[in-house]
C-alpha cells in the first residue's frame, strides 16, 4: 500500500492549490518543498513581492503627482526609507507563506521538506527517503533565463530575484527585454527616481499584447518618464568599476533594416527580463522516460498526464502561459481527474495582468490573432477620458477594448489599460465561459460612477455606440 495517494512536488500556486484541493477530495496527500517557506517563486520571490513594491511606490507617485491637486499640501516633502520598504515588502511575503502553512494543517496536508526526485514511477525521494504514492503531480515551475554570455550575479547584473532586494535605490538601470516582468519592475523604480532605460528585440513592447494596446501602453510609460530603445540586439554586458556596460546593435534610423550601428551605455545596475524557462533539473525525467518538448517543457495531455502512468505534470513545468492562475487551475483540474471527477480547464479563459500604473489586462483573442485566422469580427472601444471615476482619480488614460464576433457578437477578447483592470476584466472572464455576447454585457446594469461602466460602454459600442463617447 503507497504511502500518499498523491505526491504534489512543489508549492508554489500550482502545488500548493491542487495539494489542497486533492485533500479537500478525500486523497492522502503530501507536497515537497525545498525551500524553508511555502508558495514557490510566486509568494517568495514572484508575483507577492514585486506587487508590494508596485503598491508602495505606486503611493509615491501619488503623493508627488496628485495630492496637492486635491488639496493636500506637503506631499513633495516625502522621502523613501528604502530599508523599510523592503521589511514591509518581507512582511507581506510571510503573512501569505504563514497562510499557505495554516491551510496545509487546516487541509492535513503533509508537508515534506527537501530537494525532490522521481527514482521510479510511483516513488518520491525526499533526501535519503522514498515515499510512494498512487499518483506523483509535478509542479516544480519555473526559473529565469538569462542571455547567452551575461552572468548574472544579483548584485549589479539581476534577474527579477535581486531586483526585489537591491541594497540601495539605483541612480540608472537598464531592463532588458519589455515584457510583464521587465516593464513592473522597470516602472518600480522609475517612480523610486531612477532612470530607466527598456531595450527590446523586437519591435514592440508586451509581445502578444494587443498591438493597439500595447502602442498605447507605452505612451504611457514614457510620459511617466521610462526610456524604450526597441529593435535592439543585446551583444554583452560587463561589470564595471561603477556598475555595468550594456552594448546592443541596433537597426539606424537613418537606414531601417540595412545598417546597424553598435551602442554603449553604462548604468547603475542591469536587469534581466528575458523570460523564464521550466525548471526540472534533478528530478530525473530524462531516466523515467518522461517525453519531453523542444524547450524543456513537460509533455501532457488534457487530463495533465504524461507519458508515463501515474506522473502528471502542471504549471510553468508544462505548455502554455506562464501564469499563477493558469498553474493553479490545471492543479485543481488534474486532482480533480485522479479523484474521479471531471477536472475543467478552458485555456480559451485565462486572464493575464501587467501591475503596472494603469493596470492593463487581457483575456481572450487579439485582433492580430483574429486576422490571422481570418475571422470577421467586431470591436467596440471606449476611452476612459469618458468615465467619470477615471477621471476623478486622474487615470483618463486608458481605454477598454473589446472584440466579438461580427455574425454572433459573441465576445471573443476583451483588453483594458486603467485603473483596477486586473479585477474589472474578470466580468469579460465570466461572460466569456458561460458564451455571452457583447449585448448580455451591454444590457446588465453597472453602477455609477465606478470604473467597470467603461466596460459596459465597451460593449455597447460593439452595438449601436456608446453612451458617453
Amino acid at each position: 500500500m503507497a504511502d500518499f495517494d498523491l505526491i504534489v512536488i512543489g508549492s508554489g500556486p500550482g502545488g500548493y492549490v491542487a495539494a489542497i484541493r486533492a485533500a479537500q477530495l478525500g486523497l492522502k496527500t503530501a507536497c515537497v518543498e525545498g525551500r524553508d517557506t511555502l508558495g514557490g517563486t510566486c509568494l517568495n520571490i514572484g508575483c507577492i513581492p514585486s506587487k508590494a513594491l508596485l503598491n508602495a511606490t505606486h503611493n509615491l507617485h501619488e503623493a508627488h503627482m496628485n495630492f496637492e491637486k486635491m488639496g493636500i499640501t506637503g506631499a513633495p516633502a516625502l522621502k523613501v526609507d528604502w530599508e523599510r520598504m523592503l521589511r514591509y515588502k518581507e512582511d507581506v511575503v510571510a503573512t501569505n507563506t504563514r497562510g499557505v502553512e495554516f491551510l496545509f494543517k487546516k487541509n492535513k496536508v503533509t508537508r515534506l521538506q527537501g530537494w525532490a526526485s522521481i527514482p521510479a514511477p510511483g516513488q518520491v525521494k525526499v533526501g535519503e527517503e522514498i515515499h510512494t504514492a498512487n499518483n506523483i503531480l509535478i509542479a516544480t515551475g519555473s526559473e529565469a533565463t538569462v542571455l547567452p554570455g551575461i552572468t548574472v550575479d544579483e548584485e549589479v547584473v539581476i534577474t527579477s530575484t535581486g531586483a526585489l532586494s537591491l541594497g540601495q535605490i539605483p541612480k540608472s538601470m537598464v531592463v532588458i527585454g519589455a515584457g510583464v516582468i521587465g516593464l513592473e519592475m522597470g516602472s518600480v523604480y522609475a517612480r523610486l527616481g531612477t532612470e530607466v532605460t527598456v531595450v527590446e528585440y523586437l519591435d514592440a513592447i508586451t509581445p502578444g499584447l494587443d498591438a493597439e494596446i500595447a502602442r498605447s501602453f507605452q505612451k504611457i510609460l514614457i510620459k511617466q518618464g521610462m526610456k524604450f530603445v526597441l529593435g535592439a540586439a543585446v551583444q554583452s554586458v560587463e561589470r564595471t568599476k561603477t556598475g555595468a556596460r550594456v552594448s546592443w546593435t541596433q537597426r539606424s534610423d537613418d537606414a531601417p533594416g540595412e545598417v546597424e550601428v553598435e551602442v554603449e551605455v553604462e548604468a547603475d545596475v542591469v536587469l534581466v527580463a528575458t523570460g523564464r524557462k521550466p525548471y526540472t533539473e534533478g528530478l530525473g525525467l530524462e531516466a523515467l522516460g518522461v517525453e519531453m518538448l523542444p524547450r524543456g517543457q513537460i509533455k501532457v495531455d488534457a487530463k495533465m498526464q504524461t507519458n508515463v502512468p501515474g506522473i502528471y505534470a502542471i504549471g510553468d513545468a508544462v505548455p502554455g502561459p506562464m501564469l499563477a492562475h493558469k498553474a493553479s487551475e490545471e492543479g485543481i483540474a488534474a486532482v480533480e481527474t485522479m479523484a474521479g471527477q471531471y477536472g475543467h480547464m478552458n485555456y480559451d479563459v485565462i486572464p493575464g495582468v501587467i501591475y503596472t500604473s494603469p493596470e492593463v489586462a487581457s483575456v481572450g483573442k487579439t485582433e492580430e490573432q483574429l486576422k490571422a485566422e481570418g475571422r470577421a469580427y467586431k470591436v467596440g472601444k471606449f476611452s476612459l477620458m469618458g468615465n467619470a471615476r477615471a477621471k476623478a482619480v486622474f487615470q483618463g488614460d486608458g481605454m477598454v477594448k473589446m472584440i466579438v464576433d461580427k455574425k454572433t457578437d459573441r465576445i471573443l477578447g476583451c483588453h483594458i489599460i486603467g485603473p483596477a483592470a486586473g479585477e474589472l476584466i474578470h466580468e469579460i472572464c465570466v461572460a466569456m465561459e458561460f458564451g455571452a455576447a457583447a449585448q448580455d454585457v451591454a444590457m446588465t446594469c453597472h453602477a455609477h460612477p465606478t470604473f467597470s461602466e467603461a466596460v459596459r460602454e465597451a460593449a455597447l459600442a460593439c452595438g449601436s455606440g456608446a453612451i458617453h463617447a
